[in-house]
């Protein structure tokens, strides 16, 4: 029996990461293909046009763009340290001399509490919620930097430019929402637990809840595609 369970550890667990990942790199086939079509490729556009205008006004509009600014680093922040203290706690189970796995024993049928398997989840486990906040950690310094340098003063000697700012900007939301991805793949695993089952279920479950937050459908506007020169046309 043990082997079998062993078994459905190894099949259900991989093909649930799969579908997700999946998902994702079909996400991004469509963020490129056709940006309009996504809350990603919309948002992204939309910040195109953001950094010149503030930096265009600057004077008049420094609050509004440090403010603005300062909300994302504090959602990037709250997640930054929600992960790195599921961590620390991982991390404290996982160097516990006391044996998590005898309360859970058979509560759920499929389930793997071997020494060996109760390591590699909470491993595994540890591994994500690290790299969730080395994503948004950097985050947080893309968009930091951002927020210093659109308020300073533009003239004929400065090294930077709009569109290297929005480089910035881009590249501190784009980790922001490889953290949030990551970290949300960590909430099936947290299943894993009590059965390989409830994760490949959950990963399931999750796929039609991120497709309705991902894409925008019936907006009324003519689909549009990227050009040789960087540009959207219809």
């Amino acid at each position: 029996m043990e082997w079998k369970k062993c078994y459905l550890d190894v099949m259900l667990v991989p093909l649930g990461l799969l579908l997700y990942i999946g998902y994702h790199v079909w996400l991004r086939h469509k963020v490129c293909t056709q940006p309009f079509t996504t809350i990603i490729g919309i948002n992204a556009n939309s910040r195109r046009f953001w950094v010149p205008i503030m930096m265009k006004d600057i004077e008049k509009k420094n609050i509004v763009a440090v403010q603005s600014l300062r909300n994302l680093v504090m959602g990037s922040n709250l997640m930054a340290t929600t992960s790195i203290l599921l961590s620390a706690g991982l991390a404290a189970v996982v160097s516990s001399t006391y044996s998590v796995k005898k309360p859970l024993d058979d509560t759920v049928y499929g389930a793997n509490h071997s020494e060996l398997m109760v390591s590699l989840k909470y491993v595994t486990l540890l591994t994500i919620f690290l790299f969730s906040f080395f994503c948004h950690s950097q985050s947080i310094r893309f968009i930091n930097l951002v927020c210093i340098l659109v308020c300073t003063p533009q003239d004929d000697k400065s090294m930077f430019t709009a569109e290297y700012l929005t480089e910035l900007l881009e590249k501190g939301f784009i980790m922001n929402t490889l953290g949030n991805r990551v970290f949300y793949s960590a909430l099936p695993l947290l299943l894993w637990i009590f059965g390989p089952l409830l994760v490949f279920l959950c990963f399931l479950a999750m796929l039609p809840v991120l497709y309705n937050l991902d894409f925008v459908c019936g907006t009324g506007k003519p689909e549009m595609e990227m050009n040789g020169n960087g540009e959207y046309s219809v």
